[in-house]
């Protein structure tokens, strides 16, 4: 009996080993869920998601930060305690960050909503909650091998003063315009909703949890993620990533995973509508729509539509294609943040969820001042002022210019050169052609403002799109 004891363990600890080997780098996860709102229903499915993405990212490797029903400044706390870790273990790291639980777009920016908030009105949701951009820039913000960042978040808007007039599920994220090895995942497609889910997880987790022990890289197990949610919920929900990485990364290693897993990764040709048209032509419907969902290029959305049109798939396949080509216009006039991007917006798409947000950016920006015209404009300022704004040292005085005469004089010295000293230079007789220069001391007590407005400008950085370092119209 001891040495059956002693042999399995032996077999344990070399498994344990095994997979240790088998994840060079480090894995660090930080998973959220939101089920306790206090405002709104509570959500039934997010602490279950939680509770079994953790177990899995468990298994596959990583170090798990697991939390729940956070408030926004704990929200905040933990995703900057998470980005330390990452940056204690070293940029050897992979950074996964899974969250479960509502989330808004606003103005075209993301956020993760908190347990704590009671938003009356759309300007509330930036005070109230936490901007994704936000978590993607602390996690950029520390060196790491990639950066993983799964959203089960697009469930329906609950918050009945802002449902009207905010878009529909979340805006475009596009890893490609951040830094690179980032890799996104949401539960559905941008401007959609996600479903919450009839048993005990949401049907992206369900999938997740299955497709995720398989063999593969990130991009195989995501495809497999969107062919099984989009055929539970019978095409009503289909999950949408966006990668910048560069190295491969696999929840569980294979012997797939032996060589290609070092080689740099290449970006796979698209196939044109024509060509996708020929390799759907006679397919049963519903191998041609997992084709196409597994893919999830427009190109194949637009070739299954137009060939299965009077089918339903065909029709979801038509709804699908608009939305995201709505959404990428709309992203596109986010990042622009212009009056007339907003309007060329509103022309192509008049009336949608996006039109009366679209129409209040665009008014905003409108009504702005032109600061650039502002801060151009010649400032009159009173003499008073600038004999308070002259300085008081002669060192700090600029020389005036030296006449030029045909005589040689006595060699000076240089006005620009660097050597000051702090004390009174020595005192000289002054020459015929010296120039001589008076520094008054400014009036004392007295001083009066100059005229005319303060001018404040923001300059924002580049990020992830959809709004990302800049402020929204005007703000």
């Amino acid at each position: 009996m001891f040495r059956h004891a002693l042999l399995n363990g032996m077999v344990a600890t070399a498994i344990l080993l095994g997979t240790q080997a088998a994840f060079a780098e480090n894995r660090l996860a930080l998973v959220i869920g939101q089920s306790a709102y206090r405002s709104v229903p509570k959500l039934p499915n997010p602490a279950n998601d939680a509770k079994a993405m953790s177990q899995l990212l468990s298994d596959s490797g990583f170090e798990v930060s697991a939390v729940a029903d956070l408030l926004q400044t704990e929200m905040r706390a933990q995703v900057g305690d998470f980005a330390a870790k990452v940056a204690a273990k070293g940029p050897d790291t992979v950074a996964l960050v899974f969250y479960a639980g509502h989330g808004l777009q606003i103005d075209g920016e993301n956020f993760l909503v908190p347990v704590d908030v009671d938003p009356k009105r759309e300007a509330d949701i930036p005070l109230q909650a936490v901007r994704l951009n936000d978590v993607l820039n602390t996690l950029a913000s520390v060196p790491s091998k990639m950066r993983i960042l799964m959203l089960d978040a697009c469930r329906n808007n609950p918050f009945p003063g802002i449902s009207n007039t905010a878009g529909g599920g979340l805006a475009i994220v596009d890893a490609k315009i951040g830094a690179p090895g980032t890799f996104l995942s949401f539960s559905t497609s941008p401007g959609a909703v996600a479903e919450d889910g009839t048993g005990a997880n949401s049907p992206y987790t369900s999938a997740m949890l299955s497709a995720a022990k398989e063999p593969g890289s990130i991009e195989d197990t995501l495809k497999r993620v969107r062919v099984s949610v989009n055929k539970a919920t019978e095409g009503r929900q289909t999950p949408w990533d966006s990668s910048s990485l560069t190295d491969d990364f696999r929840f569980v290693q294979g012997s797939a995973a032996a060589g290609p897993a070092t080689a740099p990764k290449l970006a796979a040709a698209k196939r044109t509508v024509e060509e996708w048209k020929r390799d759907l032509q006679g397919k049963p419907v519903e191998t041609a729509n997992e084709l196409i969902v597994a893919d999830g290029t427009d190109e194949a959305y637009e070739a299954f539509a137009g060939l299965y049109a009077q089918t339903p798939r065909g029709l979801q396949a038509r709804d699908w294609l608009d939305r995201h080509r709505r959404m990428v216009a709309w992203n596109n006039a986010v990042i622009i943040n212009t009056a007339a991007g907003y309007r060329a917006f509103l022309a192509q798409y008049s009336d949608s969820d996006l039109t009366a947000t679209a129409r209040k950016l665009e008014e905003r920006l409108r009504n702005r001042p032109n600061a650039a015209a502002v801060v151009a404009a010649p400032v009159s300022v009173p003499a008073t002022n600038v004999a308070l704004a002259a300085p008081t040292c002669p060192c700090n005085v600029q020389p005036s210019p030296l006449k030029k005469v045909d005589t040689p004089s006595k060699k000076r010295a240089d006005p620009d050169s660097p050597k000051r000293v702090d004390r009174q230079p020595p005192r000289r007789l002054r020459e015929p052609d010296d120039d001589v220069v008076v520094v008054r001391r400014p009036p004392p007590d007295y001083y009066e403002a100059a005229p005319g407005p303060s001018i404040g400008i923001g300059i924002g950085g580049g990020g992830y799109g959809g709004g990302h370092g800049r402020s929204r119209g005007g703000y």
